[in-house]
């Protein structure tokens, strides 16, 4: 059976030069994973260690401030990890978030796209690693950093 990232990069090569393959793409990841789901994002680009994604200032997603909240970012920060990750993991390995830390650094207003680019490390055994997502407004400027701890390790056989 293929691994969960054999599927997902399969899935994205299938979709993502049809019309619209982009954003049915995202909304199956929405519907797969409700959560990541719920702030609507569209998943722009996607290959081992590198994930971009967009999420539209809606008022949804907004706080009082009536910028978008911080979990908002905290939730797109940890997908565009996830899929970073998970498309280039080997079948074999396996990984999970065991850690999330977020600096707010602007308040986020407008359309956000969160990036996370970084090398997969070779998975003998088990350990912990940190890769970091990036956020940015239209304008380009940083509004968030996390910092998402992956555990990694074999998938033990039964």
């Amino acid at each position: 059976m293929a691994s969960p990232g054999t599927r997902l990069r399969t899935t994205w090569r299938r979709l993502r030069p049809l019309p619209g393959g982009r954003r049915l793409f995202s909304w199956l990841l929405g519907w797969m994973v409700p959560y990541s789901g719920s702030v609507h994002p569209l998943v722009l680009e996607l290959e081992s260690g590198f994930a971009r994604a967009r999420i539209a200032d809606r008022r949804r997603v907004r706080n009082h401030l009536h910028s978008v909240h911080a979990v908002a970012l905290a939730n797109i920060a940890e997908l565009v990890s996830g899929l970073a990750m998970t498309v280039g993991l080997p079948d074999g390995v396996r990984g999970i978030v065991i850690a999330l830390s977020i600096r707010y650094l602007k308040k986020a207003r407008g359309p956000l796209t969160a990036e996370a680019r970084f090398q997969i490390p070779a998975v003998t055994a088990e350990a912990e690693h940190d890769f970091e997502s990036v956020i940015t407004d239209a304008a380009g400027d940083v509004v968030a950093r996390a910092t998402v701890r992956w555990r990694l390790g074999p998938v033990p056989r039964p």
